[in-house]
């Protein structure tokens, strides 16, 4: 029986591929080595994952956020060791996964767009070169929570058209210290501010928000894919904000000559079709 992840930091979608052939849908809290002890990991897994299996785990293939150096791959194999003895883990970073979901074994561009943003050329088989993401205060460009930083910043400089900052305040009811607050002092800054993706979505239509997401998604274009060749090969992208906003993806890349494979929401069906065909 193999078991297959696609972790985030809010939550991870399992897919448990059984030998006669079916495979069951697991959901649980997420699970970011960059946030999470060893200890919670495997309280996770002993206490949701493993009641709602039946059979012997043989192989696990976590995809994750987080997952980079080795320290971050031997504590995720320390746990699933722990709850599953004698499984064989393999573990990789969620870009890895968002280009062996879109692209398989062919050779491509792949990216992320959804709390973060990341992206890569795939040589089919391994990363063969990445611009670095450096998170959303360096970097993110297109990302929810770069959105929402941005969004955030011209509310609270007087920069939104007096509709769209009436019907933040109506919506949200955050003053400055509220804002100040969730930002700079308490956990998991980058999930509060993409959650602004929503009123971005939400009044889409109005100038200022197409000319925010204009501005934002070329700037993931040029800082990012541009650096690829991008005149050979698609952009395929994974993530809830290309999925959501992808009217405005596509623009972006057009604009600046570049041509959208694939833009799917999340990468694990993607996932079991790649582990199926490596059977």
């Amino acid at each position: 029986m193999i078991l297959i992840a696609d972790s985030g930091s809010t939550k991870v979608s399992w897919r448990v591929l059984h030998k006669d052939g079916t495979v069951q849908a697991i959901h649980t809290m997420g699970i970011n080595p960059f946030f999470v002890t060893e200890e919670e990991i495997i309280q996770t897994l002993e206490g949701t994952l493993k009641p709602a299996i039946k059979g012997t785990v043989e192989q696990v293939f976590f995809y994750g956020a987080g997952v980079a150096g080795q320290d971050k791959i031997d504590l995720l194999t320390r746990c699933f060791h722990t709850v599953f003895p004698g499984c064989r883990v393999e573990a990789y970073s969620d870009l890895l996964a968002a280009a062996r979901c879109m692209l398989g074994k062919e050779k491509g561009i792949a990216a992320i767009l959804g709390t973060g943003a990341n992206t890569c050329f795939y040589d089919g088989e391994n990363i063969a070169d990445n611009v670095p993401a450096c998170g959303y205060i360096l970097g993110d460009e297109g990302g929810g929570a770069v959105l929402g930083k941005k969004l955030v910043s011209d509310y609270l400089k007087r920069m939104l058209p007096e509709d769209l900052s009436t019907a933040f305040e109506k919506q949200y009811k955050l003053g400055l210290l509220d804002i100040i607050e969730k930002v700079y002092r308490q956990p998991l800054p980058n999930r509060f501010l993409a959650s602004f993706a929503l009123f971005l979505g939400a009044h889409a239509t109005h100038p200022y928000v197409k000319d925010f997401l204009a501005r934002a998604f070329d700037e993931f274009f040029v800082r990012n894919i541009a650096h690829y060749d991008y005149k050979t090969y698609e952009v395929n992208i994974v993530g809830s904000v290309a999925f959501y906003f992808r009217e405005h993806v596509e623009a972006a890349a057009a604009r600046n000559g570049m041509r959208i494979g694939q833009i799917v929401r999340t990468p694990i069906e993607g996932l079991v079709a790649y582990h199926k065909a490596e059977r």
